[in-house]
């Protein structure tokens, strides 16, 4: 069986993660506020953070994840108010148009490279055709002295604490160019999209072509 390789972090994976993604999770809020009375699903949700953010009356809420102990982490936080699965999401057991929002949060840049594509038409096969997928993710530059460069070291401690693997998948994307080359691949297109951090990171709003 294949180790968790969030098992050594996960005790302080949202104290060291959460400053940063925080921020990019609120540009998120401002991009596309959550109604009331939808269907949404946070697809590689780690400890829970992005489905408390999204909560709201009426909302359906559903988280997925590929980590066991990133799982369990959610259900402390969230308890009852969502249903967590552990899923592989590139192949998740969704009917066809269930969501009306999905977010994938600091998701792509861990995947394989041939798995990227994949993940991101199968959030397509699950959105309803006028959803959005909000795509928060690293950008590669070009980066502002502060904090942009000074962010760039802690990223790669970040991606290099997790393991060999994910790290190597971190450089791949970087080296592929991140997004961009992945849009017209998956036939999804940015409607919005605010660069963050000095250039680190990027907060899209995508939507079906």
């Amino acid at each position: 069986m294949k180790k968790d390789p969030y098992r050594r972090i996960v005790r302080i994976y949202d104290l060291v993660a959460e400053p940063p993604a925080g921020i990019l999770r609120r540009i998120g809020l401002r991009l596309y506020p959550p109604r009331e009375n939808i269907y949404i699903l946070d697809a590689g949700c780690g400890t829970g953070t992005q489905l408390k953010l999204l909560s709201r009356p009426g909302c359906k809420l559903y988280g997925v994840d590929a980590s066991p102990v990133m799982l369990d982490a959610a259900r402390r936080k969230l308890g009852d108010t969502a249903e967590l699965s552990l899923q592989d999401i590139s192949h998740m057991n969704f009917p066809d148009r269930m969501f009306d929002f999905i977010t994938l949060v600091l998701v792509l840049h861990e995947l394989p490279a041939s798995l990227r594509p994949t993940v991101l038409i199968e959030c397509k096969r699950v959105l309803k055709e006028d959803g959005r997928i909000l795509l928060i993710d690293y950008h590669f530059g070009p980066y502002s002295f502060i904090p942009g460069n000074l962010l760039r070291i802690p990223r790669r401690l970040v991606e290099m604490g997790v393991g060999r693997e994910h790290y190597a998948n971190y450089r791949v994307y970087q080296k592929r160019g991140g997004l961009a080359p992945l849009l017209s691949e998956t036939k999804l297109q940015i409607d919005k999209r605010i660069v963050a951090l000095g250039g680190v990171a990027a907060v899209n709003l995508l939507r079906p072509q």
